[in-house]
Parts: structure tokens; sequence; C-alpha cells
């Protein structure tokens, strides 16, 4: 076929016309089908004009049908829309142009026995975005799909459950062209039944980013500057010196993918779905998959709050617990830290000691209040920074990890929430069926439209009204939602709880519209934070 040749800004322009995308506070929220389809590659099951391939399924595609629906309700190429042309994100990358497709992929299982794609985007959402990005780049350009999950996600498990493989031989067999799904991360956690902790066998080397990473240096303008709390810092692994060796005083600093960096275009598909540490997860918090140093993130600061820490609230453990559990910290910091399969055995056989011998005296945590551990709670001041930090990263830094006054790339937002996630997020949530899709060029507008869609006050989670504090925007009631459902479009302006998804246990009563305390004005601008 013929592709339709796109039109995307040039020369001087360019800074202007992506501060242009970058203020567009449009949401397009579509609702329909709640069930994804099980057949890949995920073709659509209408023969749509503009479709790069002849193909059709005889199943719903309701995730393909909702990206199709937002990115006509984003005016993207409107002039063409419903003829062979139509080329919607032709305007935001240049034809022979470089797409990256970061979706949210922490795991490759549910834990509990749960819905994996209450988890993970799914593919049928990524097969929709995959098309349209080869629309707009050509057979001459490259698409990505990229992310570095958590350490302990098997990606050859999670690639057979998502079908990508098919999807990138459909590709290769009917448009020659290459599509490129890459794992950023270094090394990974080959975690087997039994196993306790991420000992050092269980960590696998892996190619990592082809492109290599850069680091990001944000100083003072970190959301960390400031705290005086940087020794108790915990990151994402074992070793906390890493951690705070990257955060302290002027210095934060944040290792980030270069193939991230190098997009010309970079489509977020986060799930929607809740967070235990930040409230939800959309493109602001799913932006940990950039980055290829898992420690460079602080999760939470060791104490409780009377001590300087979020890890727990003030007063939830007793004396007891509070021995038991800075007990398994000791053991964290003075062996599992130090990486060695001698302390891994040490550690192994003061764990098995303590089980045996001194748990049934003492006892251990309460299983409800373990559940708040490392910070998973809304009193955690940590994580928000990170994400704060991150949103500037993705925005302002350019292909070297240099960071700008202006974006130095188009993000296109869209979120797969044809089931959501809800409860125990973000790594073993309950499955909810809504049947969402929603999209945006200002992935913060989304977000916060997205955390309002599913009952929550945005302006109660730290890094929203932060970050509409800084060079994003400053009112909520500027966000226009465009919906066939009357009551998506008012949301902005109404306390409806609308989908009234369950937040995490450490943030009931807390976060939800209407819930714990007088619900912020949706229509007014944020004071400083």
């Amino acid at each position: 076929m013929t592709i339709p040749a796109s039109s995307p800004d040039a020369g001087p322009g360019v800074p202007a016309a992506r501060e242009a995308h970058f203020r567009d506070l449009t949401v397009a929220i579509w609702r329909g089908g709640t069930r994804y389809p099980m057949s890949a590659p995920y073709h659509p099951s209408v023969r749509y004009p503009e479709s790069p391939c002849e193909e059709t399924a005889s199943e719903d595609n309701p995730a393909y049908e909702g990206v199709r629906w937002c990115l006509r309700q984003l005016g993207l190429d409107a002039a063409r829309f419903g003829t062979r042309e139509w080329n919607p994100l032709g305007e935001m990358v240049p034809r022979g142009g470089k797409v990256v497709i970061k979706p949210n992929f922490v795991l490759s299982r549910h834990y509990e026995g749960g819905e994996l794609f209450a988890i993970v985007t799914h593919p049928a959402t990524l097969r929709a975005l995959v098309d349209y990005a080869y629309l707009a780049v050509g057979p001459e350009g490259r698409i990505v799909i990229a992310d570095a999950p958590q350490m302990d996600c098997h990606f050859a498990e999670l690639m057979a459950a998502t079908g990508l493989p098919i999807v990138q031989e459909h590709y290769r067999r009917t448009l020659r062209f290459g599509l490129d799904v890459l794992d950023l991360r270094d090394f990974w956690l080959d975690m087997q039944p039994g196993d306790e902790a991420g000992f050092t066998e269980r960590r696998q080397p892996l190619p990592g980013d082809p492109l290599g990473s850069a680091w990001v240096e944000l100083g003072r303008t970190s959301a960390f500057a400031g705290v005086a709390s940087s020794a108790q810092f915990y990151g994402a692994d074992y070793d906390r010196n890493e951690t705070i060796a990257l955060h302290h005083g002027d210095t934060h600093r944040y290792r980030i993918s270069r193939t991230i960096l190098s997009a010309d275009l970079l489509i977020s598909a986060p799930k929607l779905k809740v967070h235990k540490k930040v409230g939800t997860t959309l493109n602001a918090k799913g932006l940990v998959g950039i980055t290829t140093t898992k420690n460079c993130l602080v999760h939470y600061t060791l104490g409780t709050p009377s001590r300087g820490g979020d890890q727990f609230p003030d007063g939830l453990l007793t004396a007891r617990e509070r021995l038991v559990s800075g007990g398994m910290r000791w053991l964290f910091d003075r062996l599992l830290a130090k990486r060695s399969r001698l302390h891994d055995r040490a550690y192994q056989v003061l764990a098995s000691s303590y089980r045996a011998v001194v748990k049934p005296w003492l006892g251990g945590v309460d299983k409800e209040k373990q559940a708040l551990d490392g910070g998973n709670w809304h009193g955690n001041d940590s994580a928000w920074r990170m994400v704060v930090d991150l949103m500037r990263v993705v925005h302002f830094a350019d292909a070297e990890g240099r960071i700008h006054p202006e974006p130095q790339r188009r993000i296109l937002s869209v979120v797969d929430g044809i089931v959501g996630g809800e409860n125990n997020g973000p790594l073993t949530p309950d499955a909810r069926p809504v049947g969402v899709i929603a999209a945006g060029r200002n992935p913060l507008a989304v977000d916060v439209a997205c955390t309002r869609l599913i009952g929550f006050d945005p302006l109660r989670l730290k890094w929203i009204p932060a970050l509409l504090d800084g060079p994003f925007f400053a009112s909520l009631g500027a966000i226009e939602v465009r919906s066939e459902d009357e009551r998506f479009q008012g949301m902005m302006r109404t306390h409806d709880p609308l989908l009234a998804f369950r937040p995490h246990p450490g943030w009931t009563g807390q976060v939800e519209i209407g819930a714990g305390r007088a619900t912020a004005d949706p229509g007014a601008a944020t004071g400083k934070n």
C-alpha cells in the first residue's frame, strides 16, 4: 500500500511546535468492550480504510477500536479521517523517524493467580499503536517497544503470554518491517519457588539497551533537593549505599535508556491501575521503566514520620514488631546488600534460625501491617519525588542526558483500561473490566483525568500538585475531556466517584473522592507545593 506522507514540523520551529504539543490538555476517553481479543497478532475486527494491512479478525478488538477513536477525538489529521490517507501520528514524527512505545511490562505473571492483563499493557493496545506509528514513519522508519520491567520479570515468559513475537512475525511477513521489542534491563532475577530473597546466584546478566544509557543529573531541581533524610533512603534493591550515592546533597542522578531518550516520538502506554506507593500507576509512575539502574529510584525512607522516615505510619507497630522489622532490615543491609554467595548463605542460616527459634517466641509482624512496609501507604513522602523527577527527565533531557528548558521530544499517552487493576496494585491487583482507553498529548493531563476517572482526588496524590506547580500546567479545570459518556465529559467539574476503583489498602479512606476530608475544588488552580 501507499503510505501517506507525514508532515511534522521541521527546522527552527521545532521547539515551538513541541511546546504547542505539550500545552494541549485535551484528553479523549473511549468506553466500550471489556474483553481483550485472544488471538495474536490482534488484528482489528473492522477493515479501516487507513489500515496498513488487509487482515481482520473475527473476534472483537475493543482495544484497537478505542485507540483509533481517541486519536480521532484528539483532532489528529482531522481533515483526512475516514480516508486511506488518514495519518494521525504524522504531525508528531517525521517520515523515517523513530517511535518508541513504552508499555507497562512490570511482571510476567500475577503472583496470586489473578489476571496478568490487570498488571501489564495488553498487546492488542500495542498492536494498534504500532499500526499507526507505521503509517507515520513508513518502511524506512523504526518502531521499538521497550521497557525495563521489575527485576524478577521473566521476559521470555512475558513474550509468550503477550504473543508479541507473533506481532513481530506478522510485520516481517506482510510489510517486511522489523518491529523491535527490547528488554532494557542489564540483569534479571531468575527467582525460583521457595526463594525468600533475590540471591546473587539468581542474578542473570542481560544485554540491556543496545544504545546504552545516559546519566541525567537534576541537582537542585530535583524534588529530593533539600531532603535531610537521604542516609535512610531505600531503593529498588538491597544495597542502600548505591541509592544514597546517587541521591544526597545536591546530587540527584538517574540512569536512563538512550533508546527512550533518542525517540522522535515516545508513546507512553501504561495500565489503568492503583499503586501502593504513589496512589496510581499511569504515565508518571510508569516511567520507572525508562531507568536502567533500578537502584537510582528512591522508593521510601527507613523509619516512621516522627523519625524522618515513611516506611511505616507512626504508632502502627508494637515494640515487638519494631524489633522484628528492624532485625530484618539489619540482615538486608549487612548481608543481602553485599551481593555475594557467602553473605547470601549467612542470611539463609540466620533467617532459618529466626523462623525456627525466635519467631515462635517473639512472633512476626501482623500481615495487614506488613502490607504497609516499604512505604506502601498514603504517607510515603519519597516515591512521589521520584515520579516528579522522572517526568522532568522524560520531557526535558536530550539524548545525551542534558536537561534543557524546553521539551526535547513529543510524547503521546495512551492508557490501557479495557481491564484495569484495583486494590493490591500495582503487582497483585484485582481485575476491573471497565472498557476504557484514554489518550492525550500531555501525559500529566492524562494522568489527572485517569486519576479522577477511577474516583480518586488528583490533589491528594502528592506528585500531581508538585507537577502542576512546575512547567506542566496550573489548573485542573484547563483539562478538556472528550468522551461519549456525559459523566466523563464533566468529571473535572463534579465530585462523582465515576469508576470508583478500590485503592491499595494503605490508601483506603485517604484518596477517594469525598473520603476523609473535604475534596479539593476540581477546577481550582494549584498553589505552591
